[in-house]
């Protein structure tokens, strides 16, 4: 009868509403014995623990602020770096430093205008583009990224509703098919009917709840893990997974002593 909701919960939570199932008649929740003439779900606290309302906040208001972070951060950063090397650059054209770390700088510092180059020999994109066009970029990752983040969260609503179909379908196979035989009158006929009953019950139960159900379910939080979970960790660009092997090693190894 206590069972939070959690679909709710979380509504009320980014909507900044307070709590629909407030107790009534001025009952207070931890009241271990119920008045006669009150349902038991008046009794009932909303959260799950205290201080469940502040720390909701805190985690909504800490998402809030991570936005412009996200749209600032990596700008402001590429911002303070160019500035460091121009300056850096500056100081060798003026013969501030000394030739060996002039040769120490070639590969990291641009100078005329050149692109940056890496260690690994590949062009730096941050030094190709202007700033402003950095900060378009960063824009539309940082909207990509919060609009696929609700609609991740959203999307996981599937599992609930897969939840409710469930509860559905368990009632329907109760009420309809175990509860009418349960009800009948009479000497041998209500067992006849009980037997053969029991055995559509389970049959549907395992079929349709066990195997349908279960493998939907499965497929559903599949999906839901690969698409929506794993996007957020792992961009399908780059380089090209190796597995890991010994005699790919092994393999390497003997061609490099070749």
């Amino acid at each position: 009868m206590c069972a939070p909701s959690v679909l709710i919960t979380f509504i009320n939570m980014m909507l900044n509403r307070p709590p629909d199932d407030k107790p009534q008649n001025n009952i207070p929740t931890n009241s271990t014995e119920i008045p006669p003439g009150v349902p038991n779900s008046h009794l009932c606290e909303t959260f799950m623990f205290d201080g469940q309302a502040e720390l909701q906040d805190t985690f909504k208001y800490l998402a809030i602020i991570c936005v412009p972070i996200l749209l600032c951060g990596k700008p402001l950063y590429i911002y303070i770096t160019r500035s460091k090397a121009k300056k850096t650059s500056s100081q060798l054209e003026n013969g501030h430093y000394t030739q060996d770390i002039e040769l120490q700088n070639h590969n990291t510092v641009p100078t005329n205008g050149e692109a940056a180059v890496a260690s690994d020999g590949h062009l730096d994109e941050n030094e190709e583009e202007p700033f402003s066009d950095v900060m378009v970029h960063q824009a539309i990752h940082t909207i990509e990224y919060v609009l696929s983040t609700v609609s991740h969260t959203a999307s996981y609503l599937r599992l609930w509703a897969l939840s409710l179909a469930h509860g559905q379908l368990s009632e329907v196979l109760w009420q309809n098919v175990l509860t009418k035989s349960l009800k009948l009158e009479g000497e041998y006929y209500p067992s006849v009917a009980i037997f053969i009953a029991f055995g559509m019950w389970a049959f549907f139960t395992i079929a349709i709840l066990v195997v349908m159900e279960g493998l939907s379910a499965f497929l559903h939080t599949l999906r839901l893990h690969w698409v929506e979970f794993m996007s957020k960790f792992y961009e399908g660009h780059g380089y090209l997974f190796h597995p890991f092997c010994f005699k790919t090693i092994i393999d390497s190894e003997d061609a490099e002593e070749d």
